[in-house]
């Protein structure tokens, strides 16, 4: 963004404020202007260190003046989230195209072990697709334009609601609130169905096996009776029942 706005500000006529010549931008931007940031970059770097994702340097008339910082607060959420995922023994990987020293300061707040800064969006896919290659089941979460291949790549894709339709139609779940929490009711859920599937496979199972013998007539010897098709209705009206009440247990489903 910031090499877009640079190559727009050789383009364009510098803003004047009070007959002041004024400039906004990054390292770069400053240095295409011939303004030297070095008076503020241990500044700057402590701020990097705190967590602030975009540093913006103010000149005046050719000199620095000053800078802004840019950050993203952290939910409160978020961090809850990641202690639980590691909990359940999921590796959690921070990949991000913000510097590596804000990525780092903010994976220390919220426990993350491996990070990788100043990614781009094919590195974040190649990142996934490494994974893969080492036998791994790897899900994806992010909400911008870059992650939309990393998305696509990944066994499951998790886009966030509040970000770009790029990432929810490269996706294959999205979290409508953009909360983390979203991915362990939507894990906790998932778990639970194939819990429920498998229960369920049990039941036709263990009616199968039971009404297949009696229609076949096992009882005919012993009673001289075979099935009814009364009963063969009832059983298998039971059978479907038992299904879908059974299904709709996971309207219950928690998050431990």
């Amino acid at each position: 963004m910031w090499q877009k706005l640079a190559r727009l500000h050789s383009l364009t006529k510098t803003p004047r404020i009070n007959g002041k010549k004024i400039q906004l931008g990054n390292t770069a931007l400053m240095g295409a202007a011939g303004v030297s940031t070095k008076a503020l970059q241990d500044r700057a770097e402590l701020l990097r260190l705190e967590g602030s994702i975009s540093i913006i340097y103010l000149a005046v008339d050719g000199v620095l003046a000053g800078l802004l910082a840019v950050s993203d607060p952290i939910k409160p959420t978020s961090k809850e989230a990641v202690t639980k995922l590691k909990a359940d023994d999921i590796k959690i990987i921070m990949a991000t195209g913000y510097g590596l020293t804000t990525a780092r300061a903010v994976a220390r707040v919220m426990g993350i072990e491996e990070v990788h800064g100043e990614v781009k969006p094919q590195d974040k896919e190649r990142l996934v697709a490494d994974l893969q290659q080492y036998g791994r089941k790897v899900a994806m979460a992010g909400d911008g334009i870059n992650d939309a291949p990393a998305l696509a790549r990944a066994d499951v894709g998790i886009a966030m609601g509040t970000g770009t339709d790029v990432a929810m139609n490269s996706a294959q779940l999205t979290l409508v609130k953009g909360d983390l929490m979203g991915i362990l009711r939507a894990r906790a859920l998932s778990v639970a169905t194939i819990k429920n599937m498998r229960q369920n496979l049990g039941f036709a199972f263990l009616y199968n096996s039971m009404g297949i013998p009696l229609a076949a007539g096992l009882l005919y010897p012993l009673t001289g009776h075979l099935l009814s098709p009364m009963i063969a209705a009832i059983a298998m009206s039971i059978s479907s029942a038992s299904v879908v009440f059974n299904a709709l247990r996971l309207r219950n489903t928690r998050i431990d």
